[in-house]
């Protein structure tokens, strides 16, 4: 019975350390996508001589970061 009790408290803290990676996953793709959108705007205005392409791509990955973040707590709830 003691094996048993173990086998099931070392799954408990790795479901907890797997949780907590996954979670901690958006604290690095949502600043991410904003700043590659950034990034991306800021390219396509040098590259095009315009003034607001940034603000393009920041919309885009703030959207995209979003999804993402959606993605994430639907592969959850299943």
């Amino acid at each position: 019975m003691p094996a048993d009790s173990e086998k099931r408290d070392s799954s408990d803290k790795e479901n907890f350390w797997v949780q907590w990676a996954r979670y901690s996953e958006l604290a690095l793709i949502f600043p991410a996508a904003v700043v590659v959108g950034w990034l991306v705007g800021a390219a396509l205005d040098r590259w095009l001589h315009a003034s607001w392409f940034y603000l393009v791509g920041i919309v885009l990955g703030i959207v995209a970061g979003f999804i993402e973040l959606f993605r994430l707590v639907l592969r959850d709830w299943k």
